[in-house]
């Protein structure tokens, strides 16, 4: 395979050919940001996109370049996500028969939400527990009948359909120093890199990855893509274990640098934004922003742009996405407590052991018989961060036998 490179695609071609069924979206001043970080912090609202994601570029830009008479064979993803709606539009719009492959355990708000932009031109399968089960199906399938299979990133269409989100931004806005961009797979980054490197070369251009699935980071210090063991799944949009060979080479001479941030925090900010904002982002879609705190200094006085890439959230997420926040601002621990066998035992806990301000969420014993009573589990939620060190020193000296749960991320994982 022969690597990509930015004289590879045509982004302005491929803006005319989308101009048709995507949205031109805002690119809009956040008075809040601007205020907090002391620039001018503008957010491209690509969660306002026709299918609530950017993936509609890529997906059209592929399949409508596809010859007529390989296209009427059908065409066939794998995706659980925004890839499946994208495409699934795009099937619509081009009259186009589309099989899209998803894992079995998909919610069905994204198999409804997929089987509407859709409508009766694609087929929804489910197989596997997994996305690579599901997207070894799917590349199975696309032989088997003589299909097209249309990847998620790694495509020079794709890349180009992507790019197109970089030159609305430079129609919208110049005099851009710095942008951020949230990196999976790499589309987005190689696309709208290469029209930023061509219109705006003195951009900064700073892509941005979540801790637990930094697959970009992990290629750019080996200097080709790598395959990352494991991988955290929750920035689900953003989560790969491997970036594509196209995307890859591109990225590396675009993108200035990639940068990490932990899961704890595109939580908090998923949470700002929604309540002080009334803005609903997925995780993948608050990776831009939730970068900003690590270069508060080089944002004072700036113009700053940062991609908010898609709002398909499920609200059963919810509980998850304000536990992980919680616990990243130190607001949410856990212990295992040994209570005295005695009446009063938990009474006295709360009364003279936690603060008035200190809050028990969760409460249950871990083995209990008639005659006693095992390790009770405990979570206790905090309204200041320093509100946990004298926590801490109160059981201490009240004699409380307790084990610090969320510094045993092993102990974590099986008890909570």
């Amino acid at each position: 395979m022969q690597p990509a490179t930015q004289t590879s695609i045509d982004i302005r071609r491929a803006a005319e050919r989308i101009g048709k069924v995507a949205l031109h979206t805002p690119l809009q001043i956040n008075l809040r940001l601007s205020r907090e970080y002391e620039g001018q912090i503008y957010l491209k609202r690509e969660d306002l996109q026709v299918v609530r994601s950017y993936k509609i570029r890529g997906a059209y830009n592929r399949m409508s370049t596809l010859d007529p008479k390989v296209a009427r064979q059908g065409v066939v993803c794998a995706s659980a996500g925004n890839h499946a709606q994208g495409f699934a539009y795009s099937c619509c719009k081009l009259r186009l028969k589309g099989v899209i492959f998803m894992p079995v355990i998909t919610p069905r708000q994204k198999i409804e939400q997929t089987r509407m932009f859709g409508e009766e031109w694609i087929e929804i399968r489910l197989i596997g527990d997994t996305f690579d089960d599901c997207a070894a199906a799917a590349k199975q399938h696309t032989e088997d009948h003589g299909m097209v299979f249309i990847p998620p990133f790694d495509d020079l269409k794709i890349i180009e359909g992507q790019g197109t989100v970089g030159l609305e931004i430079l129609e919208d806005l110049q005099g851009i120093d710095l942008l951020f961009l949230p990196v999976g797979g790499g589309g987005l980054a190689a696309g709208v890199g290469s029209w930023f490197r061509e219109h705006s070369p003195h951009t900064c251009i700073i892509g941005v990855e979540p801790e637990g699935a930094p697959s970009m980071s992990e290629a750019f210090r080996a200097g080709h893509p790598v395959t990352l063991a494991t991988i955290d799944r929750f920035v689900d949009g953003a989560a790969i274990k491997r970036v594509g060979d196209h995307t890859f080479p591109i990225c590396r001479e675009v993108v200035d640098e990639m940068h990490l941030v932990p899961e704890g925090r595109i939580c908090t900010t998923i949470l700002r934004l929604y309540n002080e904002e009334a803005i609903v982002v997925e995780p993948a879609g608050a990776l831009a922003i939730a970068a900003l705190e690590d270069y508060r200094e080089a944002l004072r006085g700036k113009n700053v742009v940062c991609i908010v890439s898609g709002n398909n959230n499920d609200i059963e997420r919810m509980p998850e996405i304000r536990e992980r926040s919680l616990q990243y601002e130190g607001l949410k621990h856990y212990f295992l407590i040994s209570f005295a066998q005695r009446p009063g035992a938990l009474k006295d806990f709360v009364n003279s052991t936690l603060s008035p301000t200190d809050d028990i969420t969760r409460f249950e014993y871990m083995q209990k018989t008639n005659k006693e009573a095992g390790p009770a589990l405990v979570g206790i939620e905090l309204r200041h961060r320093h509100d946990y060190q004298s926590l801490i020193e109160r059981m201490r000296l009240s004699g409380i036998q307790f084990t610090e749960i969320n510094k045993d991320d092993k102990l974590y994982g099986y008890l909570v």
